[in-house]
């Protein structure tokens, strides 16, 4: 997999975006999980979550040959999921003096806009949200024929798809019982930071980000 070919999963945090970046890694891909410096985003054959839910038309246009994954989750379960997230990020994604590096706060302020605590607060902001974001991409993508595979990684033989999507079918014998680990339940944020693996891909450069081709 070249530079400009890439697996960008675009679904919006807290619908298995480290779940599906722990199944990459099993694949054999080199991840990361949010990309915020150019050497992650040209180390990595697969990135998700932070910027990509975001820069997906930036991004295709960068890596036109990638390869887009686009994860949807029940709302019902999604939203109080978000809610949750969100409150914990709100003051250092608004704050002037600091917080969150500057591809978060834009990334969370325009998907989440206007991003407010009577907002997040809001269960049919939430959904709105949710709903609009899923309707962008389907759109954009068809007017673009660029194929996306959507997938929910809670239902069963969504692995399977994931494997054929990725032309990875082949890669084991019986992957008809094998699904997504489901990391990050009950509100946890920690699970990618606390896995170990040799093809993870720092999202930073010693905790620093910098400008990404993509919107340069």
């Amino acid at each position: 997999m070249n530079k400009l070919s890439k697996i960008f999963v675009v679904g919006l945090p807290r619908t298995g975006t480290t779940s599906i970046c722990s199944t990459l890694l099993s694949l054999n891909y080199c991840v990361a999980h949010t990309a915020y410096t150019q050497t992650t985003f040209d180390k990595a054959n697969a990135i998700a979550d932070t910027p990509v839910f975001n820069d997906y038309k930036a991004l295709h246009q960068h890596y036109p040959n990638s390869q887009f994954v686009y994860l949807t989750r029940n709302p019902q379960k999604w939203i109080p999921s978000i809610k949750q997230l969100l409150l914990r990020m709100y003051h250092n994604v608004v704050r002037d003096d600091g917080g969150f590096n500057p591809i978060i706060k834009r990334c969370y302020t325009e998907i989440f806009s206007p991003f407010t605590l009577d907002n997040i607060n809001n269960d049919d902001f939430l959904l709105a949200c949710y709903n609009k974001h899923k309707a962008a991409v389907t759109e954009y993508f068809e007017q673009q024929r660029h194929p996306v595979l959507f997938i929910d990684i809670s239902k069963p033989g969504n692995y399977q798809k994931l494997l054929r999507f990725l032309n990875k079918e082949n890669i084991n014998d019986n992957t008809s019982d094998l699904s997504f680990p489901l990391l990050n339940k009950g509100g946890k944020v920690t699970a990618w930071k606390d896995l170990k693996h040799p093809l993870k891909v720092d999202s930073t450069t010693n905790g620093r980000c910098s400008p990404l081709d993509h919107i340069s």
